[in-house]
């Protein structure tokens, strides 16, 4: 027999003889020979394996030879398997939208434009970075710990007047895509924003905050163009 018979090394066809999951005869030479039930063994193990299904399970499965019992496991790790994939497309959709982030930069860098802000439901807010008790609002409000899918629910929102800034946080957010369901919070979305890519330079001037001076540029923006700014409700 080859190191690797249906797709598994000697070592793991011992361990599943040692487990009782595939039960192959000797021959006089104390060779094993397997048959097409051996195969079916081997071949379902690794199925089931390949589930993750642990080995101890595996053995109660073809012990009880109950098909509800097999059902019940299958059923377990298809919903499991789903919310993977639920999980894995919402990753996918956070990497096109940093990808469109970065062709932006790229295209609109300290250039501005007008357009529709597209409404988005808050769920929660978190006021300070140290109240770690807060942080359970990410946790409602995403669904998930996960870093790359929580990267989307979280804004900064800065609220400032000519004098000063009047409020800085962090807001946990779900995107609205079917307008046909009424949300349960509260809704900002604003007919016409000012869109503008702006360089913080932290990195290269020593953690500078940087939240002044975009302020006043989009200030500037609004004065020589004759824009009323109004406060977001």
């Amino acid at each position: 027999m080859s190191p690797y018979f249906l797709g598994v090394s000697r070592d793991t066809l011992k361990y599943y003889e040692e487990k009782e999951l595939v039960k192959p005869k000797r021959n006089e030479n104390g060779y094993r020979k397997y048959n097409q039930y051996d195969i079916h063994d081997v071949i379902t193990t690794n199925f089931y394996r390949e589930l993750d299904i642990e080995i101890k399970k595996i053995q109660e499965i073809r012990r009880s030879k109950s098909v509800e019992s097999l059902e019940y496991v299958l059923e377990e790790k298809e919903a499991k398997i789903l919310e993977e994939l639920e999980y894995k497309k919402r990753v996918l959709k956070q990497i096109k939208s940093v990808k469109e982030d970065c062709n932006k930069i790229k295209r609109h860098l300290d250039h501005y434009t007008i357009k529709e802000m597209k409404p988005i439901e808050v769920k929660g807010e978190i006021t300070d970075y140290t109240a770690y008790n807060e942080y359970d609002i990410i946790r409602n409000g995403t669904e998930s710990l996960n870093r790359a899918v929580t990267l989307m629910s979280v804004r900064r929102v800065i609220r400032f007047d000519e004098e000063e800034m009047k409020e800085d946080k962090f807001i946990v957010v779900n995107e609205i895509e079917d307008t046909n369901n009424s949300p349960k919070g509260e809704v900002l979305a604003h007919p016409k924003c000012i869109y503008m890519v702006i360089e913080n330079g932290r990195a290269v001037n020593g953690g500078k905050n940087m939240d002044r001076e975009i302020g006043e540029r989009l200030l500037n923006i609004a004065r020589e163009n004759g824009y009323e700014l109004l406060e977001a409700p």
